[in-house]
């Protein structure tokens, strides 16, 4: 059967990307991951990747074509031969709906991978008619391969919800509408509505636990298992806040070689492992402390406030936080004087790190005692691991706690190092 090479959505505000130049040709042997073409878009150019093994074939669109998000624009086909069953891009179309969408800025569904054809609305963080900023968080998506959370790309008002919770959106169809003025008559439906994806039943935990039919692992060699190179467990954000609620130890799960990143399905092929026999139970929590004669951060945030408009020094240690946990955006919770603050913190310049809404999950608490008579701490794992800074003789002290679920043993080295050197010489990692 072939598979579909689609053109990617670059950013969130993105409609179309053009074609840089091909770097196969149609009848050429592909491997999965091999670069197939590059694109372009207003922001940046970058190589799309072969989704399986097979032969290039009916390529729809030459180098220099802009392209629409979502366009299927070759196949990879078991054979050289052209396969003849190209499947058009679908047509926007209002569907069963008659009443017409306002005008404003379209956003669509994103592409969180190459392979990807839909993604499943988790959360509307708006409604419809409510005041939204360009930077606000508009909604949750899922993937099989991860949850991120997309931003409005507007100003302006949610003129149209074109997608219900639980649903899944084909990639580039447009799922919200942001208008300029607020709306008289916002536009409500469904995927189903426009004729596409049908709705995804969302699992019931309590009813799985009790089917007897469980799905089997899935098989794979604890050689082959997909692990990160710095040797954290790759996991979807869902799925880490449920095994967490749960009890759950996806440490177990990497032990048993089963392959990663984790989804929620697999918490189910978690509950169905045997239970461990005494002298063989996994770490439950982690602690580390590491300790540094100076504390440079003070004088970074006083000389980023002098020479930038870097003057929030919390924001400051969020960027910090963020770039040693090594991802490419990271949701960061500050807490300083008894109040917290979450800011989003996407790849790229501190100038572009946002508040996030005070309800948002993040991915990593900063805990600021140093204003504190507290010199030791030992709370113990919570939803997201912590960072705590403490002042110590002179310098300082930071204490790393997590769940053992949250982070392997060398990712909680990997991260307490990183932000250790980081406050100690905050101007010599940003160079």
């Amino acid at each position: 059967m072939p598979h579909e090479v689609i053109m990617p959505a670059l950013g969130m505000a993105q409609d179309t990307g053009k074609i840089v130049s091909w770097l196969k040709s149609s009848g050429d042997p592909v491997k999965a991951g091999d670069a197939l073409f590059e694109v372009e878009t207003d922001k940046a150019t970058m190589e799309v990747e072969s989704p399986a093994d097979g032969y290039l074939t009916d390529v729809q669109a030459e180098a220099g074509a802009d392209v629409p998000v979502g366009n299927v624009i070759a196949l990879v086909s078991d054979t050289a031969e052209s396969s003849g069953s190209f499947r058009q891009a679908p047509a926007k179309t209002d569907g069963v709906d008659d009443a017409p969408l306002p005008d404003g800025k379209a956003v669509i569904m994103p592409a969180l991978g190459m392979a990807q054809d839909t993604g499943v609305i988790v959360a509307w963080h708006k409604g419809l008619g409510d005041a939204v900023a360009a930077g606000d968080i508009l909604f949750e998506v899922e993937t099989d391969k991860a949850t991120m959370e997309v931003e409005a790309g507007a100003d302006g008002f949610v003129a149209a919800l074109l997608a219900e919770v639980t649903e899944a959106a084909p990639v580039g169809d447009t799922i919200a509408i942001i208008s300029a003025e607020k709306p008289a008559n916002p536009v409500q439906r469904s995927v189903t509505d426009n004729g596409a994806a049908k709705p995804v039943a969302a699992p019931d935990p309590a009813a799985t636990a009790k089917d007897q039919s469980i799905p089997a692992p899935r098989k794979a060699p604890k050689a082959q298992a997909v692990t990160s190179s710095d040797g954290r467990i790759l996991a979807s954000p869902k799925a880490r806040r449920l095994a967490l609620e749960q009890g759950l130890d996806l440490i177990r799960l990497v032990e048993a070689g089963h392959p990663q990143p984790f989804q929620v399905a697999d918490l189910e092929v978690l509950r169905t492992l045997p239970a461990q026999t005494a002298g063989h139970a996994t770490t439950s929590s982690r602690r580390l402390i590491a300790d540094m004669p100076t504390d440079g951060f003070g004088a970074f945030a006083a000389w980023a406030a002098e020479n930038t408009d870097l003057n929030d020094a919390n924001a400051l240690l969020a960027g910090l936080a963020a770039t040693s946990l090594g991802r490419d955006a990271a949701t960061i919770a500050v807490e300083s004087f008894g109040q917290s603050r979450a800011y989003r913190v996407p790849s790229g310049p501190f100038s572009a790190i946002t508040k996030a809404e005070d309800s948002s999950v993040p991915d990593l608490t900063l805990r600021d005692l140093r204003m504190s008579r507290v010199s030791t701490v030992d709370l113990g794992a919570e939803d997201a691991p912590v960072l705590t800074l403490m002042q110590a003789r002179g310098g300082l002290s930071i204490t790393l706690e997590c769940a053992a679920n949250q982070l392997s043993a060398n990712a909680a080295i990997h991260l307490l190092s990183e932000f250790a050197g980081r406050m100690e010489q905050p101007l010599r990692h940003l160079l």
